[in-house]
């Protein structure tokens, strides 16, 4: 009979043939005592013997990470350059190829060391047919435009390829119809940075369990991001929405988009060297007496959150197909559960 023991941090163990006393549960078994060794170290031990096997955790997760590749669309964008920097300091195999526009068809894009190769719109289904057969582990990543959110969605799962969409806009109800249809594996959120989501997931369960805990307050919003985001937050919407249901009246018109960079410093506190890549969002409660507030702020600055995200997106849903999972929509909540972040 073997027993698995795995050590979270480093520890010491004398010679062989003195035993370590280790307890466990209602049982207690003698091993043999360890010499220093690394974190992450699997120990397989024998009660009827005193044999020892030691087994480099770290290793298998890497190797098992290294089976999975990813093909990152969009790698001539700032989010796109993120993503696979971050995929490849994780140890994914980053295919060298990417979708992007007509003008950006034949450039050569170099990233984190590596080449990659941008093939425009009239490439697009042969190029992707042929690096799925040759890479059958592969998850795209889709950090393009709006305009491609759909057309790019419908050649993923006519092809049957694995999908990590992080782009926002497009038809998003379409979308999730044509995911839907082709019983295709794709994780789909427009919103990546996972601690963000899990904020907006609190958020979700006080309102549900709690509601109109907040009736008859005020509630003010300003949000900040960087100058070429014109549309107005999403992530903003979705804690309003909360705040609705715990009793709230508010209109969303009435949040303040600051998009002006010099009230963006003054005003609201971005760091400049952030001015190009943030996200600021501050929610003001207050009671109607004005005698109790409340404030409700998470501010980004960069890209890496999102980009560590999108990994372990990645990672999740290379882990669901080589499990035979259900072949269906999963979000970053699904990723949160999982719980099995980097």
């Amino acid at each position: 009979m073997a027993f698995l023991v795995k050590f979270p941090t480093q520890f010491l163990h004398c010679e062989r043939d003195s035993a370590a006393l280790l307890k466990g549960g209602d049982k207690r078994w003698n091993v043999p005592r360890f010499t220093k060794m690394r974190p992450n170290t699997l120990i397989v031990a024998s009660i009827s013997s005193t044999s020892t096997q030691i087994i480099d955790m770290s290793a298998l997760s890497v190797s098992s990470i290294a089976q999975s590749a990813v093909m990152v669309n969009g790698c001539t964008g700032k989010m796109g350059k993120s993503v696979i920097q971050a995929a490849i300091s994780a140890g994914l195999d980053v295919v060298p190829i990417s979708f992007g526009s007509l003008e950006e068809s034949g450039q050569m894009v170099e990233v984190g060391g590596k080449e990659i190769q941008v093939h425009g719109p009239l490439e697009r289904e042969n190029v992707l047919s042929s690096t799925f057969a040759q890479y059958p582990n592969l998850v795209v990543v889709d950090y393009t435009l709006p305009a491609a959110v759909n057309i790019n969605a419908e050649l993923y799962c006519k092809i049957g390829v694995p999908f990590v969409m992080g782009t926002t806009g497009g038809d998003r109800n379409q979308l999730y119809k044509t995911v839907e249809d082709s019983k295709n594996y794709a994780v789909i959120s427009p919103q990546m940075g996972k601690q963000v989501v899990a904020f907006l997931a609190a958020m979700e369960i006080m309102a549900e369990q709690f509601p109109g805990a907040f009736y008859g307050y005020k509630l003010q919003v300003l949000e900040s991001h960087q100058a070429s985001k014109l549309d107005m937050s999403g992530t903003a919407k979705d804690v309003i929405s909360c705040f609705e249901k715990l009793g709230v009246s508010f209109d969303i018109n009435e949040i303040q988009m600051i998009r002006d960079p010099k009230q963006q410093i003054e005003m609201v506190g971005v760091p400049e060297e952030h001015l190009f890549g943030h996200a600021f969002h501050m929610y003001h409660l207050t009671s109607p007496d004005q005698t109790v507030s409340f404030e409700f702020q998470h501010n980004v600055c960069g890209r890496s959150i999102y980009a560590e995200g999108t990994v372990d997106a990645v990672i999740f849903l290379a882990k669901k197909v080589r499990a035979k999972a259900d072949k269906r929509i999963y979000n970053m909540i699904d990723v949160l559960r999982e719980g099995n972040m980097r």
